[in-house]
């Protein structure tokens, strides 16, 4: 008879793993996980609770289950080295997660327990992880408490400032010969209808007198304050 499960909600992929062995009452072995891996597949598939934060966890084991099963179907498939670690590494990390899963239900027994429970120094030969030096007082811990955040860098906000974009002469000399020779001929009133500002048209101005001082091109005004038309000198007739 086929096994169904029907389990609401899982941990993670660990958790769901450990329960299929469990329930199968086999043992964490690669020929095990060959068996359920059809069983873990298809919770992935029907299951809905799962977030996508934890949809990349299960599906990286689910792809380690595929490969197992396809290596107990397929006796002659080779696996690369590093196939061969990720199986490993699962198959690990499951007996591990056994491990604790045990220790924590152990654990809740001793909590619910209405007996009171102390902790017994050097437990089973284990040593202390932390054990204060002789004779320690509070300015000790202050002074390393402080070396500690001494060693920590401080993040200087910097000051901001706004940044100009600069407008020199020669880009504007480049700019206006550059419009002659599409246009032949334009207007000064053309030259800076766009500009954004007083000093653009200023440095636009000073561009056209630097280019007739050096005959490259021509300005005619008919009248005093009337539109100044601007063209490139014929080189023929110099």
């Amino acid at each position: 008879m086929a096994y169904h499960i029907k389990i609401e909600q899982f941990e993670g992929p660990l958790d769901l793993l450990l329960q299929l062995t469990e329930q199968e009452k086999l043992d964490i072995t690669r020929v095990s996980l060959a068996k359920i891996a059809d069983q873990y597949l298809e919770y992935i598939a029907q299951a809905k609770d799962i977030t996508l934060a934890h949809l990349a966890d299960f599906l990286s084991v689910a792809s380690r289950l595929i490969l197992i099963k396809s290596k107990a179907l397929l006796p002659m498939l080779e696996f690369t080295e590093e196939e061969e670690e990720e199986i490993k590494d699962l198959e690990y990390q499951l007996a591990e997660y056994k491990k604790f899963k045990d220790a924590s239900l152990k654990l809740a027994l001793v909590f619910d327990s209405p007996e009171v429970s102390f902790s017994r120094e050097g437990f089973l030969g284990f040593g202390t992880l932390f054990y204060p030096p002789e004779k320690i007082v509070a300015d000790d811990l202050k002074r390393a408490f402080e070396k500690v955040l001494g060693e920590i860098p401080v993040v200087e906000k910097l000051e901001e400032e706004m940044v100009k974009e600069i407008l020199t002469l020669e880009d504007k000399i480049v700019h206006l010969q550059e419009v002659l020779r599409e246009r032949v001929q334009t207007s000064f009133a053309e030259l800076v209808v766009n500009a954004k500002d007083k000093v653009e048209v200023v440095v636009s101005f000073l561009a056209m007198l630097e280019l007739v001082k050096q005959r490259i091109i021509h300005v005619e005004q008919n009248d005093l304050f009337s539109e100044i038309r601007l063209k490139h000198v014929d080189n023929k007739n110099l």
